[in-house]
């Protein structure tokens, strides 16, 4: 579920941070630009786990902040592709059911991918699997359990946005943005997942006594 990702980029110091330690203000800025953000094709990132290698810093004379060229590894949400994951029924909808870790929402499991005679009831706004003449429904906040069948990655930033440029040269990221820029860009998820509840154990934990 959970990988570390090696990752390179430059980060800038302001004057007020020099006070700090030169790790811990690294670390806070990475942290602040990476942290609960989605790289492509890495996944979405929890926090810096180390800080591998810093170069020395370099002052620019226009804004007086240091610049050092960091290589740091990322702890990263990214399921391998048949992994089986525990999460809450986050909302239904005709299309499937969203699926929440908690810090991440963008896990659905589309409507052919539930059990066999599952149906959307749109009176209760849920799905229910019909089972030997049982209704279950499957409620919000409920846990359950699913497996990942594929994940993708969408390039959400503007080519010709200035941020959109990665230093790094690899391609450009939601942690490239800014908050309020990501957040209005597109309602397109940079990394969403697709999982399956078809196979026995699968499904709410209340279906199977845990």
């Amino acid at each position: 579920m959970f990988v570390l990702s090696e990752v390179e980029d430059i980060v800038k110091i302001v004057p007020n941070d020099f006070k700090k330690e030169k790790i811990n203000a690294i670390t806070d800025v990475l942290n602040e630009k990476y942290a609960n953000k989605v790289v492509q094709d890495v996944g979405h990132c929890i926090c810096v786990h180390d800080i591998l290698n810093v170069s020395e810093g370099f002052i620019l004379y226009l804004d007086g902040c240091s610049y050092v060229k960091v290589t740091f590894r990322l702890v990263v949400f990214r399921p391998f592709i048949g992994e089986i994951l525990i999460g809450k029924i986050k909302s239904c909808s005709p299309a499937g059911v969203v699926v929440t870790m908690g810090f991440f929402d963008d896990i659905l499991i589309p409507g052919g991918a539930l059990q066999p005679g599952s149906k959307f009831d749109p009176a209760e706004q849920v799905w229910i699997w019909n089972y030997e003449g049982e209704k279950m429904f499957m409620d919000i906040e409920e846990p359950i359990r699913v497996r990942v069948l594929r994940e993708q990655f969408t390039d959400v930033t503007p080519i010709n946005h200035p941020q959109a440029t990665r230093i790094t040269g690899k391609r450009p990221s939601a942690a490239d943005l800014t908050d309020d820029f990501a957040a209005n860009s597109t309602k397109i998820p940079p990394y969403s997942i697709t999982c399956t509840i078809q196979e026995d154990g699968l499904g709410l934990l209340s279906w199977w006594g845990n």
